[in-house]
């Protein structure tokens, strides 16, 4: 495939995903009512990639995409690892569908038996691709890349469904030097639900206004 149908047909899947999320509700737009995150955040957007796997179809599309994308942007992958929670089962997906061997991270380590934060079972030294949902701020997708790295694993960078692609996201995995990509984006989600009549024109600038500063948003 050339660089310009491949490019294309990433372009085509990031509006498939976007209109995939909008329909079945893993995306909801309300700048007039809007959410508050678990950071305190008010946003006029929330994402739960997690109602996906609950859709065959969708969560097909979401596995050939992630898996077609370790395979376009990294060499030499050994394994995938999941992000707890939303993270796992795309992880177990795409691992199974290239027959690679997975681990998952949790946010802390288990509070009994082994007290283990990574589980799963392959050598040190093992190169991983890490598979989230979602980024938001980057955070918890960086530590546990920070655990993975602990243990004695080599992290090639990060996949995830989407990104609401703020700054502060960006020059986290910078500094971190880990490269990640998504399947979908804020920018798309927004023009796709502008062309598929989820939002009016004129909320636009008040959906661009949230991206551009999220902290003092609402406030």
């Amino acid at each position: 495939m050339s660089l310009t149908i491949r490019i294309k047909y990433m372009e085509k899947l990031s509006y498939r995903v976007a209109k995939a999320l909008l329909e079945i509700e893993a995306v909801k737009i309300s700048p007039e009512k809007p959410f508050t995150w678990a950071s305190g955040w008010k946003s006029p957007i929330y994402c739960d990639n997690r109602l996906t796997l609950s859709h065959p179809e969708i969560r097909s599309i979401i596995k050939k995409g992630l898996a077609a994308l370790v395979q376009e942007k990294f060499e030499g992958i050994d394994g995938v690892a999941g992000v707890a929670t939303a993270g796992i089962p795309q992880a177990a997906l795409i691992a199974d569908y290239l027959q690679m061997p997975m681990l998952y991270v949790r946010s802390k380590p288990k509070g009994h038996g082994r007290e283990n934060m990574i589980e799963g079972s392959m050598p040190k030294g093992s190169n991983l691709i890490v598979i989230e949902d979602l980024i938001s701020t980057g955070g918890s997708s960086l530590k546990a890349v920070d655990a993975l790295k602990e243990a004695g694993y080599q992290v090639a960078g990060l996949l995830a469904i989407f990104t609401y692609g703020f700054d502060v996201a960006v020059q986290n995995f910078a500094q971190a030097k880990v490269p990640f990509h998504t399947l979908s984006n804020y920018e798309e989600l927004l023009e796709t639900a502008l062309e598929e009549d989820y939002i009016k024109k004129e909320a636009m600038a008040t959906l661009k206004a949230w991206r551009s500063n999220p902290a003092e948003w609402g406030n």
